[in-house]
C-alpha cells in the first residue's frame, strides 16, 4: 500500500480506532489499581498481591508476541488485530466469575495478551502505512490518547469501586473494548502488501536468529524497557506508597496521578511539535536530561516522612515522565528500523523483550520496596536510567547518523 505522509480526517480514522483498544488495554489496569486493595480483601490475601496484579498484566503481554508477529507477516495484521480485540473483551467479562485470587491473576495473565496485539500487530501496522515522521507523529498522538488511561483510570476506578463492586471495573473495560473492535473492523487496512500465507518454524526461527544475534537491535531495544522502568514501578507501587504508606484516600490516590501522566502527555505534544523542526533524535537528548534530573529529586526525596517521600516520588517520576514523553516514539522508531526482518517479527521481538523486563522489573522494584522502602525504589529507577542513559546514547547517535549517510534498514513489511 502507499504510505502516508500527510495527517487528514480520514487518515486518521484507523490510528483512532487501534487507540481506543489501546486504551482499554491500558485502563484495564489503571482503572483496577485502586481497587486492588479491594480485591485482596475479597479474597483474604495480603497487600502483597497489589503490585503481583501488574506483573500478571505484562507476562500475559509478553506470552503470544513471538507468535502473532510471525503470524500477521504471513495472514495479515487484519484478522490477527480483530481476533486479538475480540479476545480481550471476552477475558474481561470472565473476570465477574472470578472467586479466588488465582483464578484472578489467571484472568490478568489473559487481560495482558491484549498488550500482545497492540505491540506486535497494531504498532507495526502503524509503522508502515506511514511516512517516517508522520508515522513518529501518529504513535505520540496516539500515546497521548492512551495516557489518558493512567490519568483519569485511577481517578474512575476510585468513584466506580466507590458506588459499585470492583467487578464493574472489567465490564466498563469490556464494553470499551468492544467499540474499538467495531472500528477496527471498519477502518483498519491491510498493511502486508502479499501476506506469504503458510507459516514456516524454520523461516520463524531464523528471523528470530537474526534479530536475538543483532547487537545494534538488541541495544535499540533494551533502551525503551530500562526508559520505562521506573514509570512502570510507580504504577505498580504506588497504591500502596500513597494509599498505604502515606495514608491517601482512592481519590486522592487518583488525583496524584494527573501530574506524572500530565507530564508524559504533554512531552509527546513537545515531541510532535518538535518532530519537523529538529533532525529525528535529538529530542530523546533532550528527554536523557529529564530523566536524569527526575531520577535525582526521587533520591534526594525517597528519605523523607511517607507523606513527603510520596510527593517527592511523584515531582520526580512527573520529570522522568517528560522526558519519556519526548523519547520513546523516536526510540521505539529507532529500534524498528535497525534490522530488515519483517516488521511484524521486528515488533514482536520489541514487545516480547520489553515485557519481559518489565515483569522481571517489577518485582524486583516490588522487592526493594518491600525490603527498604521509597528509598529501594528511587535507587532501583537511578540503577535503571544510568543503564538508560548509557545505552542510548550509542543507540541515538549510531541511527542519527544513518539517516544523515540514507542508511537505513528496508521498511517494507
Amino acid at each position: 500500500m502507499q504510505k502516508i505522509s500527510a495527517l487528514t480526517r480520514a487518515t486518521l480514522w484507523f490510528p483512532l480506532a487501534l487507540v481506543l483498544f489501546e486504551f482499554s488495554v491500558y485502563i484495564g489496569n489503571d482503572m483496577i489499581q485502586p481497587g486492588m486493595l479491594a480485591v485482596v480483601s475479597e479474597f483474604g490475601v495480603d497487600s502483597g498481591w497489589v503490585p503481583s496484579s501488574l506483573t500478571a498484566y505484562l507476562v500475559g503481554g509478553a506470552m503470544l508476541q513471538w507468535l502473532l508477529g510471525p503470524l500477521s507477516d504471513r495472514i495479515g495484521r487484519r484478522p490477527v488485530m480483530l481476533f486479538g480485540a475480540a479476545f480481550f473483551v471476552v477475558s474481561c467479562v470472565a473476570t465477574f466469575f472470578s472467586q479466588s485470587i488465582e483464578s484472578f491473576m489467571a484472568l490478568r495473565v489473559l487481560q495482558g495478551m491484549g498488550l500482545c496485539f497492540i505491540t506486535a500487530i497494531g504498532y507495526a501496522s502503524v509503522q508502515e502505512a506511514f511516512e517516517e515522521n508522520a508515522a513518529v507523529k501518529v504513535t505520540a498522538l496516539m500515546a497521548n490518547v492512551a495516557l489518558i488511561a493512567p490519568l483519569v483510570g485511577p481517578l474512575a476506578g476510585a468513584a466506580l469501586i466507590a458506588h459499585w463492586p470492583w467487578r464493574m471495573v472489567f465490564g466498563l473495560i469490556a464494553a470499551c473494548a468492544f467499540v474499538s473492535w467495531l472500528g477496527l473492523l471498519r477502518k483498519m487496512p491491510e498493511t502486508v502488501a502479499k501476506p506469504a500465507g503458510k507459516l514456516s518454524v524454520g523461516s520463524v526461527a531464523g528471523d528470530y536468529r537474526a534479530l536475538l544475534s543483532n547487537r545494534r537491535f538488541l541495544a535499540a531495544t533494551l533502551v525503551l524497557p530500562l526508559m520505562s522502568l521506573p514509570l512502570l514501578g510507580w504504577i505498580a507501587l504506588s497504591p500502596v506508597l500513597l494509599m498505604e504508606g502515606a495514608d491517601m484516600s482512592p481519590v486522592d490516590y487518583g488525583l496524584a496521578q494527573i501530574p506524572v501522566f500530565g507530564a508524559l502527555i504533554f512531552g509527546n505534544l513537545t515531541l510532535v511539535r518538535l518532530a519537523d523542526k529538529v533532525p529525528l533524535g535529538r529530542s530523546v537528548v533532550y528527554g536523557q536530561f529529564f530523566l536524569l534530573l527526575g531520577v535525582a529529586v526521587m533520591v534526594a526525596t525517597s528519605l523523607l516522612p511517607p507523606l513527603a517521600a510520596g510527593l517527592g516520588l511523584m515531582a520526580g517520576v512527573s520529570l522522568m515522565a517528560f522526558g519519556e514523553g519526548l523519547s520513546y516514539a523516536v526510540l521505539y522508531r529507532f529500534a524498528l528500523t535497525a534490522s530488515d526482518v519483517s516488521k511484524g517479527t521486528v515488533a514482536a521481538t520489541i514487545g516480547m523483550l520489553s515485557m519481559g523486563v518489565y515483569a522481571v522489573g517489577i518485582e524486583v522494584f516490588k522487592h526493594g520496596y518491600f525490603s527498604v522502602g521509597p528509598f529501594g525504589y528511587a535507587v532501583l529507577s537511578l540503577a535503571c536510567t544510568f543503564a538508560f542513559w548509557r545505552l542510548s546514547r550509542r543507540v541515538v547517535a549510531g541511527a542519527m547518523r544513518d539517516r544523515r549517510d540514507g542508511k537505513l534498514a528496508d521498511q517494507t513489511a
